[in-house]
């Protein structure tokens, strides 16, 4: 079952990398798809739930099967279900992904945003300060990254590190930041990438982003031994 599952899943697929299926599309009916794929039903009905699940397909009860936007955010709402499952160890190696790809979408913000934006980013770092709680703090952290990343442009690299901006790591972070009086160094290191990015020095924010996300992870390190 499983390789005729895999057939669906890859014709179907192909339908849409052809452009045969658009975005947004409605798929026919499932007698006449699965007849003019030469696939069971059964088979076409696997693959469709499996697609649904990774939010290649959307399944409208009562209206039909489509598929969805195609957008990047949208394909990876499953990667960010992932790392959401990942435990203790495993969040070294998210971490250092970000380490990679973070410090990338920041230099691209440094040669792309406009000085609203930047005043913008600055209008954040306002809103927070050590007495601000974790929720609030965790939250802030989740928006400063998104933004930057958003800046940068790239849809595909933003939405890969929005789905590697695990909520739970971050509360876990934060939380501990609190107990060790690290709350202001964090934020400080927030406002230095800021001002780095308006004086458009791409070097100087790389260098910024690497360590800011290196001590997360050194404090993680140390919280896992």
């Amino acid at each position: 079952m499983a390789s005729l599952t895999d057939d669906a899943i890859a014709r179907i697929q192909q339908m849409i990398v052809t452009g045969e299926l658009q975005p947004g599309q409605r798929l026919p009916p499932e007698k006449e798809l699965s007849e003019s794929l030469g696939l069971s039903r059964n088979s076409l009905r696997e693959a469709v739930k499996a697609l649904e699940l990774i939010r290649v397909l959307d399944v409208r009860r009562g209206d039909g099967t489509y598929v969805t936007s195609l957008e990047p955010a949208v394909l990876l709402e499953a990667v960010s279900f992932v790392v959401d499952m990942h435990h203790d160890r495993s969040l070294i190696d998210l971490l250092e992904v970000r380490r990679i790809l973070e410090p990338a979408s920041a230099v691209l913000a440094t040669a792309r945003a406009s000085e609203q934006q930047i005043d913008d980013l600055a209008t954040l770092m306002n809103s927070v300060g050590e007495d601000t709680g974790v929720e609030d703090l965790v939250a802030h952290d989740l928006l400063f990254h998104s933004t930057i990343a958003g800046i940068g442009g790239n849809q595909y690299l933003s939405g890969l590190l929005d789905a590697l901006s695990s909520k739970t790591v971050r509360v876990r972070v934060w939380r501990g930041l609190t107990q060790n009086g690290s709350v202001q160094r964090t934020l400080d290191e927030h406002a230095a990438i800021v001002d780095a990015i308006r004086r458009r020095d791409p070097q100087l924010v790389q260098a910024l982003v690497v360590s800011h996300v290196e001590g997360v992870e050194r404090w993680l390190r140390r919280s896992l031994d």
